[in-house]
């Protein structure tokens, strides 16, 4: 007999498929990646700490797992749903398939299911809670997934921060750059170790104070899972850097709480950016980028014309919504989506060269 999964959503919508992955129950906030690649890195990225990820791409594992390509020591997501998963995989680099992955790091998945439905669903309905099981029956279900608590609201990033400071780079590079983690990918360092910085990356909770030890050259903000607006110890530490003259940059949830500091206001989105292919507009130079991203938390507008320091520096050219900002007195900026790209376009780098040519002069 055929094993079966389920798929159930807050709002009472259920499909049924099949179980890959861990066998077992799993629940969080569901949302879709529209990448065409790069699942592993999608997977492993912290920013979806607590996320059921459902992957638009029709295909999922064909080309395997391997260990260069993970953002995080593990994958962070709290399940899967895939159209057609392949337990083959085509490349010869591959350290396994991604089925052994998954039973690996406890994730559960489902397979066989209507992708373009689900995400046609979400897009219509917005972000919910959704449960996974190939243990449970649909009416068990509904017990469940009362037990998975609201993103909203929710601070994650204390979790998936590292423990201790540590080391990454070259000590006698140029520039020591101090990189606050809530839940950094491991292509930003990459980016910032390739042109000259030495890093020191700080658990979430590091004060200013400590920092200051090290007397970095500039700080680093990353990006990370969460609601920014619930985070006062950060919003704090960030108003705190600020009044140092050092250069920041802040990336995803880093701009968050930039704009958090600077006294602007977030919002939850509808459902997020999630994808490779996100048109982005510099308003500084006028030039269009293709940008990765991955939010489910946004910058509100309103309110900028009571903080005049504050400048919009880049647009999201589907919706409007605010993909960038700068203090115009300080050396500080930031960007809603990912330069360092890890899977996706390269258009956005130059950001890295900015901030690097910020801490020169």
């Amino acid at each position: 007999m055929t094993e079966k999964a389920y798929l159930l959503l807050a709002d009472g919508l259920l499909l049924e498929g099949k179980p890959i992955g861990k066998r077992g129950t799993s629940g969080g906030e569901i949302c879709f990646n529209t990448g065409m690649t790069g699942y592993q890195e999608i997977y492993t990225d912290p920013s979806y700490y607590g996320q059921i990820v459902v992957n638009t791409t029709a295909h999922i594992g064909n080309y395997g797992a391997v260990d260069e390509e993970q953002e995080s020591a593990h994958p962070q997501i709290s399940g899967i749903v895939v159209n057609e998963f392949s337990q083959d995989f085509s490349r010869k680099t591959s350290n396994e398939s991604l089925q052994t992955y998954l039973e690996k790091h406890n994730v559960v998945g489902i397979t066989d299911v209507d992708t373009r439905k689900l995400v046609r669903h979400l897009r219509s309905k917005g972000a919910m809670n959704a449960i996974i099981s190939s243990e449970h029956t649909p009416a068990q279900l509904q017990e469940e997934l009362k037990k998975v608590p609201s993103m909203d609201g929710l601070e994650l990033s204390s979790v998936v921060s590292t423990r201790q400071p540590y080391f990454m780079g070259d000590p006698a590079a140029p520039f020591k750059i101090a990189a606050m983690d809530f839940g950094i990918k491991l292509n930003i360092l990459r980016n910032l170790i390739a042109r000259g910085c030495y890093v020191q990356v700080f658990p979430a909770k590091t004060s200013v104070h400590e920092m200051e030890k090290w007397n970095p050259d500039a700080y680093f903000l990353s990006n990370g899972p969460g609601d920014p607006s619930v985070m006062d110890y950060a919003i704090q530490t960030v108003k705190d850097i600020m009044t140092l003259g050092k250069p920041v940059f802040g990336i995803c949830l880093g701009h968050q709480l930039l704009a958090l500091a600077a006294g602007l206001s977030t919002y939850k989105m509808h459902h997020g950016h999630r994808g490779l292919n996100h048109p982005v507009k510099n308003l500084i130079t006028g030039l269009g980028e293709m940008t990765s991203q991955n939010h489910g938390f946004a910058v509100k507008g309103e309110g900028l014309d009571q903080h005049p320091e504050v400048e919009v520096t880049h647009i999201h050219l589907n919706d409007d919504t605010i993909m960038g900002i700068r203090m115009k007195n300080k050396k500080i900026f930031s960007v809603q989506y990912h330069p360092e790209a890890s899977p996706g376009p390269h258009d956005s780098r130059y950001l890295f060269d900015q901030f690097v040519t910020m801490i020169k002069s």
